[in-house]
């Protein structure tokens, strides 16, 4: 019986479940959920912006029997509560066979499976119902707020009370979150790159509603990182609930996070490459069927909620003459030079908010509370707004327009930097939001007016201005996410027009690696991480534990494993020699079972691992935990030691993290694209 035990424990340690045949599933949960996310998202920026500007006359909306018209398609949606009365019991009932099922082997394949289908039935009927219930009030209420629109009707002290009282209500929501800070794009790719993978669902709930409230207050932000956020957040949760590994967890964040993107500018091919392009910088075969699943998911639901409209409108364009690809390539420069532009002002307006700055006041902003600061911000914005409408909201009219070559070269040049402007300080002070969609705006309008002027020079070998201000929208986003295949892939989709891809490709690749250069000239002092990760060994990283012995009883080993500040300790062979290691996650494998506890030993538990040089560097010992599928490794010591020496992942992340705020506060901290995206 012993030996048995022995054989089947040993067995199990080394079993590679099949998780990649859940994964496909998983994203395509994940991506419904994104689509929900962006659609709501959505109608929760149109709720904040007509309570706040529009609340006289959603008034006189509701006065003039719309109210009766609401509760009517309510009545008359298609709710189907059979699908509840189904699939609450069927979700029900796997969850509990998930639970009663004994953990171990191929019976955690089981569980997992349990587990996908309790959450593709909850999440279809999740999905369901807040769809049929935006169906209703979109039919009724639907799109009936536009910023820009109402903006010469607003009075001026609207305009600067709103976006103030924004930044208050967002600075307080986040003030005591600082883990919710940032743009959104960058902290997923930071937990990705990480291996941390930890993104709870509430802080993607709260990412969601701080966001809101700074765009729909007419704060200077775009939606796009907010929804990416959002939606690794939940496939973070999805992918722990269901057990997956490290490797498939980062692929789930890269599922939310490109579903997120194809939600947003109802692209799903660019969602997709984002995801593989930005966020998991890798294009594996094992990635594909996810990554696209999860795109193509929440595309659907994101038309289903917000409609199939274009976000642009079909222009037809055509390259006039050869000579033109060098007009484009010109066009990347201005573009790559504006996306580095924007990073290093944004940059320099966190620093200066965060008290960093050299002159007086910027010592009494860092030493205000939050709230203070991003109600500042607001109030910036809504100064820059008296200048230019594109300040506030999405400016898809006015990307429209730009493409369709009917705004002047004057409004062309002042839209793009006061957008610039606007959404430095607004993100800067402490607004939640990204900055995805304000360098689209940005792009195109210096596009339109970099056409502008090279048609007026040259107006029989180029084209209109509108071709530049789409072609200049793709490179802009290219250059701030270091993506020129996204930027590439999303203006294709959006344009509808496959002749727009030569200067696309000559654009984007251009303004990317300008940008790219440009951001790495500016801080040649500071080390990446790749950098870091190189020249830092292993032996100034590494945890000096007493190594267990081969023949440690169980429950002794149980004992010592709890009292472990890693949750591992590195195990010897019967001659002395490091084993492996062996993880407190083990125990849950036999520690119901008191029968086994005297049969077992460390030996048993433990699970065969190289072990690494100390002078080995930090890059290869993640290169090594990638391989293995593990969290942490033994490091041999000189024979004769008292000690073994274990590297944790963990212990490497503190280690760059601590890096990073040393730069920070140092000022010297590069700011990439990416990382302003």
């Amino acid at each position: 019986m012993g030996r048995f035990v022995h054989a089947a424990l040993r067995a199990s340690n080394r079993l590679r479940l099949p998780g990649p045949s859940v994964l496909p599933v998983a994203g395509a949960v994940v991506g419904l959920y994104s689509g929900l996310a962006a659609g709501i998202f959505s109608n929760l920026i149109g709720l904040v912006s007509g309570l706040t500007f529009g609340a006289a006359s959603l008034k006189h909306t509701l006065r003039q029997g719309q109210f009766q018209s609401l509760m009517e398609a309510f009545a008359a949606a298609r709710w189907h509560p059979e699908y509840a009365f189904i699939g609450v019991p069927l979700a029900s009932g796997a969850l509990l066979l998930a639970r009663i099922i004994e953990p171990g082997g191929p019976r955690d394949e089981v569980k997992r499976r349990l587990r996908l289908l309790a959450l593709l039935t909850l999440g279809g009927l999740s999905l369901y119902y807040p769809l049929v219930a935006l169906s209703a009030l979109n039919s009724v209420f639907g799109h009936s707020h536009n910023l820009p629109e109402a903006l010469p009707h607003l009075p001026w002290w609207l305009m600067l009370l709103a976006p103030t009282l924004g930044g208050v209500v967002v600075g307080r929501l986040l003030r005591d979150r600082p883990e919710t800070h940032g743009h959104g794009v960058p902290e997923v790719v930071r937990a990705v790159k990480s291996g941390a993978n930890a993104l709870p669902a509430d802080r993607g709930l709260l990412k969601l509603v701080a966001s809101a409230i700074t765009i729909g207050s007419g704060g200077s932000a775009g939606r796009e990182g907010p929804i990416v956020y959002g939606g690794a957040a939940f496939a973070s949760t999805v992918g722990r609930v269901l057990g997956f590994s490290r490797k498939e967890l980062s692929i789930l964040l890269a599922c939310g996070a490109g579903a997120g993107i194809s939600a947003s500018f109802n692209a799903p091919i660019a969602g997709a490459v984002f995801a593989m392009e930005i966020i998991l910088r890798e294009f594996e075969l094992r990635v594909f069927s996810p990554i696209i699943l999860a795109s193509v998911a929440g595309t659907l639901v994101s038309q289903g909620v917000m409609g199939e409209s274009a976000m642009l409108r079909h222009v037809p364009y055509e390259l006039v003459s050869g000579g033109e690809v060098l007009a484009y390539a010109g066009l990347g420069i201005t573009c790559g030079l504006l996306a580095f532009t924007f990073v290093q002002l944004l940059h320099g307006v966190e620093h200066y908010f965060h008290g960093h700055g050299k002159d007086r006041l910027s010592p009494w902003l860092g030493s205000k509370p939050l709230p203070l600061r991003a109600g500042l911000g607001g109030l910036c914005a809504g100064i820059l707004a008296f200048a230019s409408p594109t300040v506030w909201g999405s400016g898809h009219d006015y990307i429209n327009l730009a493409a369709l070559g009917r705004l002047p070269f004057l409004f062309l040049i002042t839209a793009c930097l006061l957008k610039l402007v606007a959404t430095a300080i607004t993100i800067g002070s402490g607004g939640s939001g990204g900055t995805f969609f304000p360098a689209a705006l940005i792009g195109a309008m210096a596009g339109g007016a970099f056409g502008t002027l090279v048609h007026y020079f040259f107006p029989e070998s180029t084209g209109p201005s509108g071709a530049y201000a789409l072609v200049g929208m793709g490179g802009a986003v290219a250059a701030l996410t270091r993506g020129p295949l996204t930027g590439m892939m999303m203006l294709y989709e959006l344009s509808g027009n496959h002749d727009i891809i030569l200067p696309l490709m000559v654009t984007c690749t251009i303004a990317s690696a300008l940008c790219h250069y440009l951001t790495e000239r500016k801080t040649p002092k500071v080390q990446s991480d790749a950098d870091l990760l190189e020249a830092t060994p292993v032996r100034s990283l590494m945890a000096h534990l007493t190594p267990v012995p081969a023949g440690t009883p169980l429950r002794a080993l149980t004992d010592l494993l709890l009292t472990s500040e890693a949750g591992t300790l590195p195990v010897l062979d019967t001659v002395g020699r490091i084993y492996g290691t062996v993880q407190v996650e083990q125990l849950r494998e036999v520690w119901r079972d008191e029968s086994v506890y005297p049969l077992l030993v460390a030996s048993d538990l433990a699970r065969k691992l190289p072990a690494l040089s100390p002078d080995a560097n930090l890059s290869h010992a993640l290169h090594v935990m990638d391989h293995e599928d593990v969290d942490a490794l033994p490091v041999s010591v000189p024979a004769g030691s008292p000690t073994c020496g274990l590297l944790t992942r963990a212990a490497v992340r503190r280690f760059l993290f601590a890096q990073h705020a040393q730069a920070h506060a140092s000022g010297d901290y590069p700011v990439s694209p990416t990382e302003a995206s």
